[in-house]
């Protein structure tokens, strides 16, 4: 047997060896792909009471409504129309529509209100994307808020 053929052999099976050999660890998995956002406007329209029920007669102030998805100093000043409607749009409402998150919370100040037990704040005669909101919680309270789904439309959807 010649030197050579033995180094070969060694050779072929140091090559082989390598070949099945993984240098690199394997990476982990990283963190799921967030979800691509989506934003859209809606109008908002709230049907105030005919008659203000506060005894130190600040009822000409404007109407302020306010979304969970709002920051502080975000809110809205509606502006007066016809009679005892208020209007306004709010834009950059997250879209959560299909339901698969929680449903936003909406509500008004409303200045006509302020010496009643909600103290100013309430959910009622409220349209929010074209929807009037019938899921309402905290009814009659400082807390009272409604519930509504918003689509990619800037339609409103009262939860199921």
């Amino acid at each position: 047997m010649t030197p050579e053929l033995p180094r070969l052999g060694l050779i072929f099976l140091l090559l082989s060896l390598s070949g099945c050999y993984e240098f690199q660890p394997e990476v982990p998995a990283g963190p799921s792909e967030l979800p691509v956002a989506n934003y859209a406007s809606i109008r908002i329209e709230y049907r105030q009471p005919n008659g203000c029920a506060n005894a130190l007669g600040n009822c000409a102030d404007r109407v302020v409504f306010f979304g969970s998805w709002m920051r502080p100093g975000e809110e809205i000043l509606l502006e007066p129309a016809a009679g005892f409607l208020w209007l306004g749009r709010a834009s950059n409402v997250p879209v959560n529509w299909p339901p698969h998150v929680p449903p936003h919370l909406v509500r008004v100040f409303d200045p006509h209100l302020v010496d009643t037990d909600s103290g100013g704040v309430t959910a009622s005669a409220l349209k929010v994307g074209e929807q009037i909101l019938t899921a309402l919680n905290d009814v009659g309270t400082p807390s009272e808020s409604g519930q509504v789904y918003v689509d990619d439309n800037g339609l409103g959807h009262n939860p199921f």
